[in-house]
Parts: structure tokens; C-alpha cells; sequence
């Protein structure tokens, strides 16, 4: 409906990211040279972003205009990320990111910018809609599950601290609003993953 790229093709990417790969192999040899030129400063980030009080917006308007919404939030995540970057929707009025070689500084402002943009748009019969934002950096070291677990949280963060916000998972653990390293056993418990044997 939304025209982006599905659950199914997000596992696949970045499960090659995380494992060292590239998103696409035309883009291998940019990234190289990113990361030997930029190993400090440039990172990859994911996202997970959902729209504040959608079940609100599917009672009082009903689904046409919540679809609506869906599509509308799509095409302004579209326009606000580059190429390299990739827009996911993940099920329900639940989308993620793949931030490709940037700053956590300018990540948050990339993201930011999305936000305020959701913010100012008008949707048609609904008006205004908003949108909450958390982002983790990509550690290799770390798995699929893991890392979109901590992005995650910072998403419910940023939902239980007044939504229409961006949080950054690193800031929350530092500044001691979130605790690090949450092991499995909520992570399974966000993504439904199988218990380990």
C-alpha cells in the first residue's frame, strides 16, 4: 500500500549490514572509502518510528483515512532521506530506517527534520498528526535482534515522555534514563522471537 520496502526485505538487508555487508553492492566501494576516510565520525543508524495515536486517528476518521495517513507519512519519509539511506514499513503504523554513514549528531537532525516535517504537514480530514522517533547506532558486534530491540526502547521512551520526539538510545543509557545491555528476555518479548535452546 505504501509502496516501500517490506519486513521480509528489511530482515535480509540488514542482517547483511550488521554481518559487514552493504546495502547494495553497487554502493560497496563508496562505503569503503567511507570508512576509511571517516571511521570515527561516520556510523550507520536504525530508526523505528510510529505514528502517535493512530488508533485514534482509524476510530474517529476510519480506516480509508488512516490508510490515508499511512501513505502520506510514506511519502514524506521518501522525500526526507537519501538514496543510500533505506525506508522500511515495518507492519501497522510502525516504520523503520536504515541511516547509511553519518554523524549521531546528524542523524538526530535528519530525523528531527522528518518529525517537525509529519508535524507541519495537514492531512486531509484528520489535520494534524505526529510522529515518535528512536534511533540506535548499528554495532556490528551486537545482533539483528538486539540492535532494533535497543531502538526500540528508545522508541517507548520517547512515547511514555510525551511522543512527538526523537530518541537516541546511546544518550538515553548515558544520561541514566535507560539501563544498557537488556538482555534477551525483553527484546524476545517486543519482536515475539522464539526462546533460545
Amino acid at each position: 500500500m505504501t509502496g516501500l520496502l517490506n519486513r521480509k526485505t528489511f530482515d535480509e538487508k540488514f542482517s547483511k549490514l550488521v554481518a559487514g555487508g552493504v546495502l547494495d553492492e553497487e554502493q560497496a566501494e563508496k562505503v569503503d572509502h567511507e570508512r576509511r576516510h571517516h571511521a570515527d565520525a561516520q556510523e550507520q543508524w536504525l530508526a523505528v518510528v510510529d505514528i502517535d495515536h493512530f488508533k485514534r486517528v482509524n476510530d474517529q476518521f476510519g480506516h480509508l483515512y488512516g490508510d490515508e495517513v499511512l501513505i502520506l507519512v510514506a511519502n514524506l519519509l521518501r522525500l526526507s532521506f537519501r538514496a543510500q539511506d533505506r525506508v522500511f514499513r515495518f507492519g501497522g503504523e510502525e516504520f523503520v530506517i536504515l541511516l547509511r554513514s553519518t554523524t549521531r549528531d546528524d542523524a538526530f537532525r535528519i530525523f528531527e527534520r522528518f518529525r517537525a516535517n509529519v508535524e507541519k504537514h495537514v492531512f486531509p480530514q484528520v489535520g494534524q498528526v505526529t510522529v515518535s522517533v528512536g534511533f540506535v547506532r548499528i554495532n556490528p558486534a551486537e545482533t539483528p535482534v538486539v540492535i532494533l530491540g535497543h531502538a526500540d526502547q528508545a522508541l517507548y521512551y520517547a512515547k511514555a515522555n510525551g511522543r512527538n520526539r526523537v530518541c537516541n538510545y546511546e544518550e538515553l543509557v548515558t544520561g541514566g534514563s535507560l539501563q544498557g545491555q537488556i538482555e534477551s528476555a525483553p527484546v524476545e518479548f517486543f519482536f515475539d522471537a522464539p526462546p533460545e535452546e
